[in-house]
């Protein structure tokens, strides 16, 4: 029997990962990055995102050129760096007891390696179940799971016009409200 004020059961929190970023920059092989890797953490995962050099095709090359050649890269990196880049990880999943993904960055390409997929439970109404199964229904996602995940992704794309655009709204609505019938003015 659990009692209302009781701590939760069952999750223990990793340690502090606060020098991880520092720590992970000196575990890292000199040599596999263009610049100091970027470190990502939250209370399941440790991302590693590196920037390798984009090959140079010259100046008539296409697009499409690019973005094979940017692929081509980062596949070469990811096989050529498996042994080490686990071995890192199995340091680094010890220290901070967190799953670790790896991510390369090569010109416009970014492509994040077997990375962790975390459920989260939450309780949806009918108008929200509604927005899921229409994103469904529409062929944007394969399931309610994923629908939730995509609309999670366009919200954090859109984070800042979405925000400036709330604030906008309760400035108005302020303005509304003292011009309301309860109004001194």
């Amino acid at each position: 029997m659990r009692f209302r004020n009781a701590p939760p059961t069952g999750r223990v929190e990793p340690p502090s990962a606060d020098d991880a970023a520092a720590w992970i920059a000196g575990a890292v092989q000199d040599g596999w990055f263009t610049e100091r890797p970027e470190v990502v953490v939250d209370r399941d995962e440790i991302i590693i995102w590196g920037r390798v050099a984009a090959p140079d095709l010259g100046a008539d090359a296409t697009e499409a050129d690019r973005a094979a050649a940017q692929a081509g890269r980062v596949n070469q990196f990811r096989e050529d760096t498996r042994q080490d880049r686990m071995r890192v990880a199995r340091q680094i999943e010890h220290r901070y007891q967190r799953k670790v993904a790896w991510g390369v960055r090569c010109g416009d390409t970014n492509e994040l390696f077997t990375h962790l997929a975390a459920p989260v439970m939450t309780r949806l109404r009918q108008p929200e179940r509604q927005i899921l199964d229409t994103l469904v229904d529409a062929g944007v996602a394969r399931s309610r799971s994923e629908a939730l995940a995509w609309c999670v992704k366009l919200v954090g794309q859109n984070t800042d016009a979405w925000l400036a655009d709330l604030r906008s709204a309760m400035t108005r609505v302020d303005e509304l409200r003292k011009q309301g019938p309860n109004s001194t003015d």
